[in-house]
C-alpha cells in the first residue's frame, strides 16, 4: 500500500493504493508497482500541468478575463476558447491514471529479474485534489465511500466494482479472446479465468497488472476510472484488498471505521475486525493478506490511517519480517516524507 501526501507537488492533493499480489512472484510485483505506478501517474501529470502553466500564461498575457472562479478565456494564434479548470483537471487525472497504468504494464513486461508470466498484482488507486476524487482499478481490490444520506445516516457508496471473470461485460471480453471461465469443484463460488486448453492458471479476476500468459485471452490491465466530486456529505474513503471484503459486507467496514477510537486506529481496527470474522466463518482455512488505506475527506491532521495483516511477510531487502506488532508515530523521524502525520501499523504473524 501508499499514501503519497502534496502527490505531484499539487497542494490538497493525496493519491493512495493498494496492491494485492498473486503467484510466485507477486509479492515482488505488486511491490514494484507499488513504487513505480505512482511515478508515472507523476510523469504524466506534469506533461499536463506544464500544458496548463502555459495556457495561464497566455491568458494573462492577452489580458483576458476570467469568465467565472472555474472558467477562463483563452486567445492564442487568433483562437479563442474556455478553458475549464474544473473540468481540465478531472480529464487530466482520468487520462493520466489510464495511461500510468499502461506503461506500468508495459514495463514489467520488459522486467529482467522478476517473472511476471503467471504472477501480478491487482490495484486500486485514488487520487483526491480538492473537491475531486478519481478511482482507478483492475482486479478485485474495492474502493468504498463513507457518506451521508438524506436522513444523516451515514452510508456506504461503492467506489469500483469487483472486476472478476464472471462479470458480465469482462466475461464477454474474455471468451472472445478465447479464454475459459469455470469454478473448481470445491470452491463453487469462485469463478477462474484459465487458458483455452490448459486448466491453469486459474486467475480469480478479470484485469491484472503482469500474468502475461493471459494477457492474449481476456485479461487486460486497462483500469476501470471512475469520478466523484466530493460534498460535504462525504466522510472518508477505504481502499482494502480482497480479503477484507470477503469476510465484511460494506456496511460493516463503514461502521467499523467510524466506531474506532480514534482516526488513527480506523485501519486497525478494520484489519482486526476481518481476521476475527475469517477464523470464525472459515476456521480450516489460512488467513490471507490485506492492506487497508482509509482517508478521512476533511481538514483535520489526522487524516490518514493504513493497517495491513500479512502471513509470512516479504520486505524489501528480501527478509522475512518477524512476528510482531509495531506502530509509527508521526514525528518520530522513522516514517517516509509521504507518510508524514500517517501512523502506520503492520501485523505479521505465521501460520
Amino acid at each position: 500500500m501508499i499514501v503519497w501526501e502534496n502527490f505531484g507537488s499539487m497542494e490538497d492533493t493525496v493519491f493512495c493504493g493498494v496492491f494485492d499480489g498473486h503467484g510466485p512472484y507477486g509479492h515482488v510485483i505488486a511491490k514494484r508497482v507499488r513504487d513505480l505506478l505512482p511515478l508515472k501517474l507523476v510523469s504524466h501529470l506534469e506533461s499536463y500541468l506544464s500544458c496548463e502553466e502555459v495556457l495561464k500564461e497566455i491568458s494573462l498575457n492577452t489580458a483576458d478575463k476570467m469568465t467565472s472562479d472555474s472558467l477562463v478565456q483563452i486567445s492564442a494564434n487568433g483562437e479563442s476558447r474556455v478553458y475549464n479548470k474544473d473540468q481540465d483537471m478531472v480529464q487530466m487525472l482520468l487520462t493520466s491514471i489510464v495511461k500510468a497504468y499502461r506503461f506500468m504494464d508495459k514495463e514489467l513486461k520488459m522486467q529482467v529479474d522478476v517473472d511476471c508470466f503467471c504472477s501480478g498484482t491487482t490495484a486500486v488507486t485514488m487520487v483526491k485534489q480538492g473537491q475531486h476524487l478519481v478511482v482507478g482499478n483492475i482486479g478485485d481490490s474495492r474502493a468504498v465511500l463513507g457518506t451521508r444520506n438524506k436522513e444523516n445516516k451515514l452510508v456506504p457508496f461503492q467506489l469500483t466494482e469487483d472486476l472478476k471473470p464472471d462479470v458480465p461485460a469482462e466475461a464477454a471480453r474474455i471468451k472472445r479472446c478465447r479464454g475459459r471461465i469455470f469454478a473448481l469443484r470445491d470452491e463453487p463460488g469462485v469463478a477462474r479465468l484459465w487458458l483455452p486448453n490448459h486448466n491453469s492458471p486459474g486467475l480469480a479476476m478479470a484485469r491484472a497488472f503482469g500474468d502475461f500468459c493471459l494477457k492474449d485471452f481476456g485479461l487486460i490491465s486497462v483500469p476501470d476510472v471512475s469520478y466523484r466530486r466530493l460534498t460535504e456529505k462525504d466522510e472518508f474513503v477505504v481502499l482494502a484488498t480482497d480479503w477484507i471484503w470477503d469476510v465484511l459486507t460494506n456496511e460493516e467496514v463503514v461502521e467499523i471505521v467510524a466506531k474506532a477510537p480514534t482516526r488513527c486506529t480506523a485501519g486497525r481496527a478494520l484489519v482486526e475486525a476481518a481476521v476475527r470474522n475469517w477464523r470464525w466463518k472459515f476456521p480450516t482455512s489460512k488467513v490471507d493478506d490485506c492492506a487497508v488505506v482509509c482517508l478521512f475527506l476533511d481538514s483535520k491532521p489526522d487524516k490518514l490511517s493504513i493497517a495491513s495483516f500479512s502471513v509470512d511477510k516479504h520486505i524489501s531487502n528480501g527478509l522475512t519480517e518477524p512476528d510482531t506488532t509495531s506502530t509509527s508515530t508521526p514525528g518520530s523521524g522513522t516514517e517516509s516524507p509521504e507518510l508524514n502525520g500517517v501512523e502506520e501499523s503492520t501485523e505479521s504473524t505465521h501460520l
